[in-house]
């Protein structure tokens, strides 16, 4: 089983494609590109050159990935949010080629809501979420919750997305799942314990 793309959709030459991914209209995806398998790029997505993306992401319609930007797996964009790359850009000091692109790193499960806005430089952590409309500075922690403009932590939230409840100490606990966390002040993330 290859990939799937709809026939207005623009593959160009070099670029790799995971099996059981689906491309949809109007999209492009550059050379020397990386798409993992079983993704699903909504309307008018455009992938620019030497972009990684991992396995099981789903980009909604109206995104553009732009070079020095990686996606881990199970990473979801919503529709028409936004990655730059270029910190101070200007048209008349144009800053082209991979030296002037921050990276941008959008680690495994992540979550970024419609009309967001990553700021290039910054990392967005594992099972982080990033609300609708928000402006991200700054590194997201693992499992936090953003919102705003510019974004601030609001919450921890699970790997389902459910906001965490508070337990004792720096314990927290999923109502859904009845996964139980540990806050790590040191390493600015939480992990899992098990149970």
């Amino acid at each position: 089983m290859k990939y799937k793309a709809h026939d207005t959709a623009i593959i160009d030459k070099g670029a790799i494609i995971g099996e059981g991914t689906n491309v949809w209209h109007y999209s492009h995806i550059m050379s020397s590109v990386k798409v993992g398998s079983f993704c699903t790029l909504g309307q008018n997505v455009f992938v620019a050159s030497g972009v990684v993306i991992g396995d099981f992401v789903k980009i909604q319609n109206n995104v553009s990935i732009y070079e020095g930007v990686e996606l881990e797996d199970y990473v979801f964009c919503g529709p028409s949010m936004v990655f730059t790359n270029v910190f101070t850009p200007r048209c008349l000091y144009p800053q082209r080629g991979s030296e002037f692109y921050l990276k941008t790193l959008v680690k495994r499960g992540a979550s970024i809501g419609a009309n967001a806005t990553i700021v290039c430089g910054n990392t967005i952590g594992v099972h982080a979420m990033v609300g609708a409309g928000s402006v991200v500075t700054h590194d997201v922690p693992d499992y936090a919750l953003v919102v705003g403009v510019p974004a601030h932590f609001v919450a921890w939230v699970c790997e389902c997305g459910k906001r965490l409840d508070p337990l004792e100490s720096d314990s927290y606990k999923c109502s859904v799942c009845n996964k139980v966390f540990d806050y790590n002040k040191k390493k600015d993330s939480i992990s899992e314990n098990a149970g």
